[in-house]
């Protein structure tokens, strides 16, 4: 194995799992143009990413209706609706995942900005979540990528070596926070992509 590689390590949304908010907006406005205005000035992700971070749903609902009254039934919809927002697996991903849980040479991990409450609605949805030795979800440690603290609990807890290690993620900010601690990172674009790219790496 290239660089002695042992263990990689998967983002969750956008990489295996297909999550978008435009799946319950597309449902409420008449035209893209509505939906991307909603989300671009008011469910705004910096909102979304404090619900990753540990805070609420019910408190950040709360603080974004106070902010912006008029849009109070939309913003509700958000987490109300939110298993909606889930439009399945990433299957080019999944069958990557499938093919390195079968060779049984790497060890498996997950780490993803995810609210503690609703990773619960994935856990139970996705099987091939089970494959995992283990996820570090953000919520619950009340840490969020790409904060270095979150790389490093991720170390500790499941004893990675970060030069041993891969990870793959959608935002290139998370990427970036990846290889500053000592990992080898792939920006993910698309299943093909990520399988050449790992390709060289393993």
């Amino acid at each position: 194995m290239k660089n002695s590689i042992d263990t990689i390590v998967f983002d969750l949304g956008g990489v295996l799992i297909d999550w978008n908010p435009r799946y319950v907006y597309k449902t409420i406005f008449d035209t893209d143009e509505e939906v991307e205005s909603f989300l671009a000035n008011v469910c705004v992700s910096s909102w979304n990413e404090e619900q990753d971070r540990g805070r609420t749903l019910q408190t950040g609902t709360e603080l974004l209706v106070e902010k912006h009254p008029e849009w109070e039934k939309e913003i509700r919809a958000f987490y109300d609706r939110w298993p909606e927002m889930l439009g399945g697996p990433i299957h080019g991903s999944v069958d990557i995942l499938e093919s390195l849980k079968m060779g049984k040479n790497y060890r498996l991990y997950a780490l993803t900005n995810w609210s503690d409450e609703t990773f619960p609605i994935a856990l139970g949805r996705y099987d091939f979540l089970q494959w995992f030795e283990g996820i570090l979800v953000s919520g619950k440690e009340k840490l969020i990528k790409p904060d270095p603290a979150i790389y490093q609990l991720l170390f500790e807890r499941f004893e990675i070596e970060p030069a041993k290690s891969i990870f793959i993620d959608d935002s290139l900010k998370n990427v970036e926070g990846a290889k500053a601690v000592g990992m080898h990172a792939i920006h993910f674009r698309s299943p093909m992509q990520m399988r050449e790219e790992l390709a060289e790496l393993l």
